[in-house]
């Protein structure tokens, strides 16, 4: 058990409400940023339990800001912890967000989970994410929820729409530019990490990946296969498949 399920396992504080395995998850992306002047933006604020978790977890040099719709939530402010009201699925608020949080080392989307609000977030706040920062998006199953605008496959969902970041992450490899080419997302995240209903991006700066080859070569040369005929693919004639397969 680390010490944020610890946290939550033992709270008299203020309500939190995760599921049992996102602590792992959390710990270790999180971890290493421990006793530092961390800035964190999370947005969904509930109760104000997980700002307190996170506050007791990344020590008293983080600063914390949470974000949420219901203006009651302003009571959970507290040392360390600030509060702002808007709607993440707003363009303005977010853009206005950014002016008043200048630095986002980590950002976890715990809002409203809808479609729109998720992919919205994301466009709007990645790029003000820290060059070495991470994004985590929580709560992914609601991508198959028609009540939160998801569906199995439906293209406006969340899930669709971060499959197309694992293309943009491999844009540098593309050989038609014209349908996927590089990308200000395939030049500032190195990795994407998908657990069960969490997306973790980490950001790093990025250039085109180089490859080489050193040591002396070993194996000798192999010629190409054969190229069968088409009257040879019409007959089945794959014999030389199998000779090789069982060399």
């Amino acid at each position: 058990m680390n010490d944020l399920q610890r946290y939550f396992q033992n709270n008299r504080k203020n309500r939190i409400n995760k599921w049992m395995h996102y602590f792992d998850i959390y710990d270790r992306y999180f971890s290493r940023y421990r006793g530092t002047d961390v800035h964190i933006l999370e947005i969904g604020v509930y109760h104000g339990g997980s700002l307190q978790m996170w506050k007791e977890y990344f020590g008293g040099k983080a600063r914390l800001f949470g974000v949420d719709i219901d203006p009651y939530c302003r009571n959970f402010e507290e040392d360390q912890i600030s509060i702002l009201i808007g709607d993440q699925s707003d363009r303005d608020f977010l853009r206005q967000l950014i002016q008043q949080v200048p630095r986002v080392d980590i950002l976890i989307d715990d809002g409203g989970h809808t479609m729109r609000q998720q992919i919205t977030t994301f466009e709007v706040l990645f790029p003000h994410v820290s060059s070495t920062g991470v994004y985590l998006c929580e709560d992914l199953h609601t991508s198959y929820w028609r009540t939160y605008g998801g569906g199995y496959h439906r293209k406006s969902s969340f899930i669709e729409y971060s499959k197309n970041l694992i293309d943009e992450l491999h844009a540098w490899h593309s050989e038609d530019k014209s349908r996927l080419s590089v990308s200000q997302f395939t030049m500032s995240a190195s990795a994407m990490h998908y657990y069960n209903s969490i997306l973790v991006v980490e950001k790093q700066s990025m250039e085109a990946p180089v490859s080489r080859i050193t040591g002396v070569a070993t194996l000798p040369t192999e010629p190409p296969p054969p190229t069968l005929s088409f009257r040879d693919r019409l007959l089945g004639r794959f014999d030389w498949l199998f000779e090789r397969k069982h060399i």
